[in-house]
């Protein structure tokens, strides 16, 4: 799953190459190895190593969160977001008071960054940061900036200079394709904004788009919860599937690759129970959507959302009985049976740090460019398990950071994603601001005897994310505005599913996947049948996303809704998903709009341009 700020209207050159760069490769000190037979790269071994601790620094300078002073504390999200917006001040009285012109757009996307650098670090780690302090100095630093963020899109002097550039056709002539497009699309977020609105509905957009981000932000937080039951009303012999404290038993998740019928069973029907906070928050979320998109002209909220997508509005969609928790659980039984696919036999060879080592591989072969593990300064990440990796092209120098925050820990959300920290631009000095983001797992620890070990879907869903992170790296721009994946949300799939191909392309998988203990490579026999298996059942995985992409569109259609949200999934998953709905549960995640995305992406995804050689370099088989 794609996480980033599209803030409205406004949303390297290293000069060496980096073995020789101090600091880097750090993991490799001051951690305690196990006991095997092969050698892993620097980078394999960041993850498949435990680091020991960090050194004792008593004196040390704490550097703060992502290497930003003023985060060392909670209280520095307070003093950052005061920062901001200072300087979004400044910033707007300058570009109204300058004549028309390319620095019109250069202030914009100055602006748009000055915001984005805090709500984007801040929107993850309200989530993500373990220390309570931390995540509630963090929303609310995105409740300031994003409601600093809807004033400036109604904000009619700001407009004004942006509308006196494009007004101008011998100006908007001289403009270089990109800073065109780019002040286009400042002009297409105020326009979706309301500008155009008097001042009175104007006030309200902004009060509507206020109260969206808050509901957003509930509904959100409420789907990371977990649900428990009373021990004494599950069977006491599936207890040991989910954990227990004191006299309930909590359930996080779907388990729905557990063999026994009835814990899967236990599992939808408890994790789904419904939640009536969460339904009022959905449907109070959904009439304020269809408000806000009324009120600024469109007639849906689908319409308003699919404005400046590859599909442009919502009207280009497209044995013993099954129940809804039983597809995963036996696509796995068929693909085992079919190719005498075991995942059990599959993980020693797929251990993290095989995986990352894979990754690598593909990035130098194919892109030139090559990720090395650095160690993060005193401060500068929130938990001690979080990885941190330059990326470095082999002519370009450094192109950005990816913090690998992959392991499981108590309250961290259950759902895999990319988080924009901060966008690349060119600033004015010449100088690249270098993008930096954090890839979010749920992996398992490692134990004494093994590194963290990943089942074959595990590791397709690493280079899933990892396209993410890839795209924001390499997507240099000029603007930060259009960086990396802030592009059309359907489009800013494409690069992860083609990731998906490389993982499930033998060429590839044969490169990397080698036992944690003997060194020994996937056998080439179970690289094949692996590859082949993951053909099984892709019809019932695609129709699962066609249910969740048009629950989305009918939630955001026409209002008010017929009926409540509950019947409307009940009828949607009857239609279309053919499996029963089972009475008191939902489906509220907050993920279902991303398989809309998801759908369009997979549909303008080619591999064919790899099909003779996966691992060509680009610059001999460019992608058209």
């Amino acid at each position: 799953m794609l996480c980033a700020w599209r803030l409205g209207g406004l949303e390297l050159r290293a000069a060496a190459l980096w073995p020789g760069r101090a600091g880097l490769g750090g993991f490799g000190a001051g951690i305690r190895a196990r006991e095997v037979s092969t050698s892993w790269s620097p980078v394999g071994a960041a993850f498949n190593v435990k680091p020991q601790g960090r050194r004792l620094d008593l004196f040390g300078e704490r550097r703060g969160l992502f290497g930003v002073p003023e985060l060392s504390a909670p209280e520095g999200f307070r003093i950052a977001q005061e920062n901001a917006l200072r300087k979004a001040d400044l910033l707007v009285e300058r570009v109204c008071s300058l004549p028309p012109g390319p620095q019109t757009v250069l202030i914009f996307d100055e602006l748009s960054d000055s915001l984005c650098r805090v709500a984007d670090l801040a929107d993850f780690v309200k989530i993500a940061h373990p220390e309570r302090a931390f995540r509630e100095a963090a929303e609310e630093a995105c409740r300031s900036i994003g409601t600093m963020v809807e004033k400036l899109n109604t904000n009619v002097e700001l407009y004004q200079s942006l509308q006196k550039l494009l007004a101008d056709k011998k100006l908007v002539d001289s403009l270089d394709p990109e800073t065109r497009r780019v002040a286009e699309l400042f002009m297409f977020d105020f326009e979706i904004s309301g500008i155009h609105l008097d001042e009175e509905k104007r006030k309200r957009a902004v009060d509507l788009n206020v109260k969206i981000l808050d509901l957003s932000n509930t509904f959100l937080m409420g789907t990371n919860f977990p649900n428990k039951i009373e021990k004494h009303l599950l069977p006491e012999h599936i207890h040991r599937n989910f954990v227990v404290t004191g006299s309930h038993v909590i359930i996080d998740g779907l388990h729905a690759e557990a063999p026994d019928d009835l814990v899967r069973e236990a599992a939808y029907k408890i994790f789904l129970y419904p939640n009536a906070g969460q339904l009022k928050c959905l449907e109070e979320l959904l009439s304020n959507r269809d408000l806000l998109a009324k009120l600024v002209g469109y007639s849906t909220y689908s319409h308003r959302a699919l404005q400046g997508t590859i599909a442009k509005n919502p009207g280009k969609l497209v044995h013993p009985e099954l129940m809804p928790w039983d597809p995963p659980y036996y696509s796995g039984v068929i693909r085992a049976e079919r190719y005498n696919i075991e995942p059990s036999l599959y993980c020693p060879f797929f251990s993290l740090g095989a995986c990352m080592e894979g990754l690598n591989i593909l990035f130098t072969k194919l892109l030139g460019i090559t990720l090395y593990a650095e160690q993060p300064a005193k401060g500068e990440v929130w938990c001690e398990d979080v990885r941190k990796l330059a990326v470095v092209h082999e002519s370009e120098g450094l192109l950005g950071y990816i913090y690998c925050d992959f392991f499981q820990r108590a309250d961290k959300p259950h759902q895999d994603c990319h988080f924009t920290i901060r966008g690349g631009r060119l600033k004015e000095d010449g100088e690249y601001q270098l993008p930096v983001v954090v890839l979010m797992l749920n992996l398992p620890h490692s134990s004494r005897n093994s590194p963290t070990l990943l089942t074959p879907g595990m590791m397709e869903n690493l280079f899933h994310e990892m396209g993410h992170a890839m795209h924001s790296m390499l997507g240099r721009t000029r603007y930060q505005h259009v960086t990396g994946t802030r592009c059309p949300t359907d489009f800013a799939e494409v690069p992860s599913i083609l990731m998906e191909y490389f993982a499930n392309d033998y060429r590839v998988v044969t490169q990397f996947a080698r036992h944690y203990q003997t060194g020994q490579s996937l056998p080439k026999n179970m690289v094949s049948r692996l590859c082949e298996s993951k053909k099984v059942c892709a019809a019932a995985d695609m129709q699962l996303q066609v249910f969740y992409a048009t629950l989305d569109q009918i939630y955001h259609g026409k209002h008010p809704l017929r009926t409540s949200t509950t019947d409307i999934l009940r009828e949607t998953q009857e239609k279309f998903y053919g499996l029963p709905y089972v009475p008191n549960t939902v489906s509220l995640h907050g993920k279902q709009e991303y398989y809309y995305h998801l759908l369009r992406a997979r549909r303008q995804t080619t591999s064919s341009c790899f099909a003779r050689e996966p691992l060509i370099s680009l610059s001999n088989n460019p992608v058209s």
